[in-house]
């Protein structure tokens, strides 16, 4: 069934400007033309004609889409479809001319080559003159919005082409209260040059000779914008951002149009924005078409992954979705936040700790899920040296019991979020994750060999997948060293880090929790993959004390004159390199960048099994050097001697 575009008031006003604008074309080209003997013999049929052809002309610009466009945006490809529909005209009036009303049949031609020449420049003129006109009286207006007292005169830093980005927002009041005064680009092909009507006025060492200057003639620049490129880490992007705060100014960044769903707004630059990698390439058609219409369960839903997981899930079409948190005010803040996002999934939240588990497997049995999330842990590496007993009711028999609710609920999927600290740990928190992680194995596996066919063919429904992703810090998480070292800063100093060789891997949020969704595309992807554990790509690792002195430089201060860096110590269960795989750990690629499969080896599941039933009985007796037999008899790279 073919569907038509609704026919508004306002496509009704643009197919009567055409049509007068078709009429006076040619009208006008038959004056321009022909003297009044000429037009006089002409004009009868020319008024018989003329009705016919503008109906017809507007058939024309329907099948362009003239009718659609909106004169305020105005731009190339609306000139190029006017010329296009104007050729169709003038080719049509070639026709008439010189098939149907040939010289044998009037004696002679009606239109000639020149009227209809004449016809086809007065067309295009009319109609892309008026859009043209349009635009630029909004152009104006918007110019004088950005002119009012609310609005901050603005320097932009980045070449022309990234800085052509915003200028263009700006004139479409898509970005407010901003008035552009100038542009430093690194690029030397565009000095002296001005973009859209803004200058550019120098080179990114300019700024502060720049801004001077600008208050000299009046203009107290009071905004920095920085755009995408500007953003790389061999821009010295720290170094602009610290004289630009000397100067006074507020930082903003632009985001980059392949930002997988934000908006074309303003934000502050936040460290993670200076990550000292290139961020992988998402494919976000690849996430959008693997999640619209799922529906989801997401555990810890109120943490710093759980909540960007459930904002990418809303994103991506996700058509209900169910928030599982033991913290009231983690709950009801990620609740607030997606309410505001309207993206018309039903979104409902629930408290509950992973830990009770009739309570979990009632909640996901009742929702009956398509996948769900299972970011819920806890994660402190020294606290859960203390509290041992904790990080395995929770990590361990918390992650089974969300594990067996998915398999209960009929869920096509689990997906674990695990931690590099998983790999030959050190520490309660990397054993406890491997232990679960196993787990997942063990019953993903059993599973998959319990539903293959005798004969090794395809039949009945395909079984539920359980995989693990691990991956690194993430920047500005909860818990994160980059809220401490802001906080330290505020606070004067010190900053403190455990020690000067201390390295770690780090990603944004949005990063990792995009590819652990694409993961989870590719485990339930057509081929049906085998792997049960995934690897995100963390780049080069970061010294956490030149982490430290950039945030330090961010906030406009000097390391070691205005804040001093103290060493501590390494602290219970840390280690000064994290790894990203075992020594003796398959890992493969799957053809999609940022993520790897590993494929290590997991016991059965009636092991297991075993083994749960051991660590259970030792958390009665709380029995530490029990509890630290069966890990590191599951794990066998756990390196931690029981006291």
């Amino acid at each position: 069934m073919i569907r038509f575009p609704h026919f508004t008031p306002r496509m009704g006003l643009i197919l009567a400007h055409d049509l007068i604008a078709t009429a006076v074309a040619v009208v006008a080209s038959f004056y321009i033309r022909f003297e009044g003997a000429g037009l006089a013999v002409r004009w009868p049929v020319l008024i018989v004609m003329l009705p016919v052809f503008v109906l017809y002309a507007g058939g024309v610009y329907t099948f362009f889409g003239l009718l659609k466009s909106k004169w305020r945006f105005t731009s190339l490809p609306d000139f190029m479809n006017i010329v296009r529909a104007a050729t169709v005209l003038a080719g049509t009036l070639l026709a008439i001319d010189y098939v149907l009303v040939a010289p044998n049949v009037l004696g002679g031609f009606f239109f000639g080559k020149i009227t209809i020449a004449l016809y086809w420049f007065l067309q295009t003129a009319f109609l892309a003159g008026s859009r043209v006109a349009y635009r630029y009286f909004r152009y104006t207006r918007t110019l004088q919005h950005a002119k009012t007292a609310e609005s901050m005169p603005t320097l932009v830093i980045g070449p022309a082409a990234d800085a052509e980005v915003l200028l263009r927002a700006i004139e479409s009041g898509a970005v407010r209260k901003i008035q552009p005064v100038g542009i430093l680009s690194p690029s030397r092909s565009d000095r002296a040059h001005a973009i859209r009507g803004i200058p550019v006025l120098g080179d990114l060492d300019d700024l502060e000779q720049t801004v001077t200057e600008l208050a000299g003639r009046g203009i107290k620049v009071t905004r920095l914008v920085m755009t995408p490129s500007v953003l790389a880490p061999e821009t010295a992007p720290e170094s602009i951002l610290m004289r630009a705060r000397r100067l006074g100014l507020v930082t903003s960044r632009l985001p980059a149009l392949d930002a997988g769903g934000e908006a074309l707004q303003l934000a502050p630059v936040a460290v993670e924005d200076l990550l000292l990698r290139p961020s992988a390439k998402i494919d976000y058609g690849r996430i959008e078409a693997f999640i619209r219409g799922m529906s989801a369960v997401v555990t810890g839903g109120g943490g710093s992954i759980g909540a960007e997981i459930c904002d990418r899930l809303v994103t991506f079409g996700v058509t209900r979705l169910l928030v599982i948190e033991n913290s009231e005010p983690a709950l009801h803040a990620v609740l607030e936040t997606l309410a505001a996002k309207k993206s018309g999934a039903k979104v409902d939240g629930r408290i509950a700790d992973i830990r009770d588990r009739e309570r979990i497997m009632r909640l996901v049995k009742e929702f009956k899920p398509d996948i769900l999330f299972h970011a819920a842990a806890l994660k402190h590496v020294p606290i859960l040296e203390r509290d041992w007993d904790e990080g395995v009711k929770t990590n361990v028999f918390g992650s089974v019991n969300v594990a067996d609710a998915a398999l209960a609920a009929g869920a096509r999927a689990m997906v674990m979020i695990s931690t590099d600290k998983a790999i030959e740990p050190i520490s309660v928190l990397g054993a406890t994750k491997r232990f679960a992680e196993m787990y997942c194995q063990a019953l993903d596996g059993d599973l998959t060999r319990r539903a293959a066919p005798a004969d090794g063919g395809q039949s009945g429904k395909p079984p539920m997948r359980l995989i693990a992703v691990r991956f690194g810090n993430v920047l500005a998480s909860n818990g994160s060293v980059v809220p401490k070292f802001k906080a330290q800063i505020e606070a004067g100093g010190p900053v403190t880090v455990t020690h000067r060789d201390m390295v770690r891997y780090f990603m944004t949020i949005r990063e990792a929790c995009d590819l652990v969704v694409t993961a989870a595309s590719h485990a339930l992807g057509p081929s049906r993959s085998d792997v049960a554990v995934y690897v995100l790509n963390m780049g080069q690792p970061v010294k956490i004390v030149d982490l430290a002195e950039r945030i330090i430089r961010l906030s406009g201060l000097e390391p070691g004159r205005d804040i001093e860096i103290v060493f501590t110590g390494i602290r219970p269960g840390e280690r000064l390199h994290e790894i990203l795989f075992a020594r003796e750990e398959p890992v493969s690629e799957i053809g999609i960048s940022g993520v790897v499969a590993a494929r290590p080896v997991a016991p059965s599941l009636d092991t297991m099994r075993a083994w749960l039933g051991e660590l259970e009985q030792a958390l009665r007796r709380e029995e530490r050097g029990s509890i630290y037999r069966v890990l590191q008899e599951a794990v066998p790279d756990f390196r931690k001697e029981a006291v």
